[in-house]
């Protein structure tokens, strides 16, 4: 059971995934926001009745899982639809989450959490750090036009969606700087690695 818990997040390309695959590779349980909001309006769920109750059967597909497409269309420009699914979709991200990291075999575990800097820290008390992986915001608009494929216009409003770097940096503990080589990277990881060991180890 993993007491110690690490949040990872970054902003769109900063290279999150990269990160935690090196963690996993590390022998690092990795609970992912992404999948578990996935699995909270999954087919069957509690989560996705309410979602139905709260938006009506137009945005659930034929097979009777939610239409995602529907659903961003719903909520795109309409901030109090997208808040009422947020606050359907994220308590039941979060619980998975801290789940998730308690049950892990190991020293620690990491949760990780594209939008941690845009719901707050303060709504993930259970995490002991904060891991922000940090790019440049030229190095990451480059990599999103070229991961995409799209122009420099849309690239930077997706950027502009997002917290701001500095909004990130703040609630940082530690910071990976993810804009040269993956050898490079890989130290920074494995360097991250022995300390949360051992800080996992003096807080039991």
């Amino acid at each position: 059971m993993a007491a110690f818990c690490v949040g990872v997040t970054g902003g769109v390309a900063s290279g999150k995934s990269e990160v935690t695959r090196r963690f996993e590779a590390l022998g690092v349980t990795v609970a992912d926001a992404d999948l578990a909001a996935r699995a909270a309006v999954a087919p069957g769920s509690d989560g996705l009745a309410e979602v139905a109750a709260a938006f009506g059967p137009q945005v659930l597909d034929a097979d009777g899982g939610m239409d995602r497409a529907a659903m961003r269309r719903l909520v795109f420009n309409d901030d109090d639809a997208r808040k009422r699914l947020e606050a359907i979709v994220h308590p039941r991200v979060r619980a998975m989450l801290q789940a998730q990291c308690a049950q892990a075999p190991g020293a620690y575990a990491i949760a990780a959490i594209p939008l941690l800097a845009e719901g707050g820290r303060e709504a993930y008390p259970w995490l002991q750090r904060v891991l922000v992986v940090d790019v440049p915001v030229a190095v990451q608009q480059a990599r999103v036009m070229r991961r995409d494929r799209i122009d420099a216009e849309l690239a930077a409003r997706m950027i502009a969606a997002q917290a701001t770097r500095e909004a990130r940096l703040a609630i940082a503990d530690d910071i990976v700087v993810n804009d040269g080589s993956l050898d490079a990277l890989q130290a920074q990881v494995e360097a991250l690695d022995r300390r949360y060991r051992a800080m996992a180890a003096a807080a039991d």
